[in-house]
């Protein structure tokens, strides 16, 4: 929570392209500080948002990578070290047009980063923001 908050006040009075700026520092700083697969996925994730979904907005979310549309988050990447989990995982917020029946995924865990690993990433991608 402390984080969402130092997120918020980093960007509190700044408007337009100067926010957008200091968002994509932020995610930019937080992609850079993860070493492993955790930062083999939060690169991967980075590079098929800006080839798949340029519209959306990089920035952070509890201090993860995360990208949004109209200020509301679409996808983030949770790191195994922020938890001490097995594996980081690409999240996707309800405003993700991912939807399929009664009951759809929205978390998708990542053991490691193959070729089929980002044509997943990248088909989710496009149906998020279809």
């Amino acid at each position: 929570m402390a984080q969402r908050a130092d997120e918020l006040r980093s960007t509190k009075g700044l408007k337009g392209a100067a926010k957008l700026a200091k968002e994509l520092e932020a995610c930019a700083e937080a992609i850079d500080q993860l070493d492993g697969i955790d930062g083999e996925v939060a690169r991967a994730v980075h590079r098929i948002v800006s080839d798949e979904a340029p519209h959306l907005n990089p920035k952070t979310f509890y201090g993860f990578p995360a990208y949004a549309a109209n200020g509301k988050v679409v996808i983030f990447v949770q790191p195994k070290s922020k938890f001490d989990t097995r594996y980081p995982t690409v999240n996707f917020d309800e405003t993700a047009n991912l939807d399929d029946g009664d009951m759809w995924a929205t978390s998708f865990a990542v053991v490691n980063v193959t070729d089929a690993v980002q044509d997943r990433i990248r088909t989710l991608v496009r149906k998020a923001v279809r």
